[in-house]
């Protein structure tokens, strides 16, 4: 099971690291066109949600596997499955229902890892 939790660990943290470093990184008009959800925040709360994501996928993985603070690993994923509980509710009002079963799928694996890592199987 650690195995899997591990798996799982790793493709949400390349996941949410490459979306946390677009969101970020770049300004919201580049990528409006592939995400319309943008054109409901500003520019700043673009970046923030970037930033939550890309602090997320680095908590998920660094105090796991350094063994610091492993205590941030279980906390990272529960704040990324808060931060896809929200966004299924963005996409909810905008009616974009594909988003929010990709949101909910999301949100199903982090909270997975969040049991695993609170529960029986944290470090």
């Amino acid at each position: 099971m650690n195995v899997v939790l591990w798996i799982v660990q790793v493709v949400l943290a390349v996941m949410f690291g490459m979306a946390g470093v677009m969101k970020s990184t770049q300004p919201k008009d580049k990528f409006a066109a592939k995400l319309p959800w943008v054109e409901d925040f500003s520019a700043g709360t673009v970046r923030f949600i970037g930033i939550a994501e890309l602090a997320g996928a680095l908590g998920l993985i660094l105090p796991a596997l350094t063994g610091i603070a492993p205590v941030l690993t279980p906390l990272a994923a529960t704040g990324l499955a808060v931060v896809m509980v929200l966004a299924a509710l963005t996409h909810v009002r905008r009616k974009e229902p594909s988003a929010i079963a990709f949101n909910a799928v999301l949100f199903l694996l982090a909270a997975f890892v969040a049991w695993g890592r609170f529960g029986p199987y944290g470090f």
